[in-house]
């Protein structure tokens, strides 16, 4: 076999919990709208916590917390993540609005964009909809922008989680280098946080 000097990094963040909080965000927030299933919730927190989000929203039937099942598939990852819950999502999306936060809907429509063609803004909040229905008319119709991840297979159709993901580190690579900041503070302990040029 050969020996590598490789090595994996498969430790958390070494600033204490409350030092992490402290972290400048990344002006993203995450508007979960009647998602059905909880693992796919747990999912997206996870992912969320990873690009350092600035807030999820969990709207109508859609698992929060407290919930065993939300709690066990983010593993841990929840309370590193600021959230709100929120019965209906359309005064939300209509309270981002009012602060100046521009509301992209990801679903699959004669009018979407593509997700690679599309510049995000900064701030921006990105809605994400029921695993069978999608996001519903009312919300699409206050949409500012829709975009797509192009669906090349038979089924028009990818895991809520797996295109929440995808769409949240385009949004990373368009903004890598506020990404590279955000590396440098989480592995510096220590390191006092400080707000970024582009950041909340």
């Amino acid at each position: 076999m050969m020996e590598t000097n490789l090595n994996v990094r498969n430790f958390d963040s070494p600033l204490s919990p409350d030092d992490f909080r402290k972290v400048p965000r990344h002006p993203v927030h995450v508007v979960l709208d009647n998602l059905r299933s909880a693992f796919n919730v747990g999912s997206i927190v996870r992912t969320a916590d990873s690009a350092l989000v600035e807030r999820i929203y969990f709207c109508g039937y859609t698992a929060h917390p407290p919930h065993k099942k939300l709690e066990k598939t983010s593993l841990g990852a929840l309370p590193y993540v600021p959230w709100e819950y929120s019965e209906s999502a359309l005064p939300l999306i209509h309270r981002l609005k009012s602060r100046g936060i521009r509301v992209v809907a990801l679903e699959t429509t004669n009018q979407s964009r593509i997700l690679w063609d599309y510049v995000f803004p900064a701030p921006v909040a990105i809605v994400m909809g029921n695993e069978a229905l999608g996001i519903s008319e009312n919300i699409l119709a206050e949409a500012d922008d829709i975009v797509e991840i192009p669906m090349l297979g038979f089924k028009n159709s990818i895991n809520v989680a797996v295109a929440f993901g995808m769409a949240v580190y385009e949004i990373q690579r368009q903004n890598r280098h506020q990404l590279n900041q955000s590396r440098l503070v989480r592995h510096s302990p220590g390191r006092t946080p400080k707000k970024q040029d582009g950041l909340k």
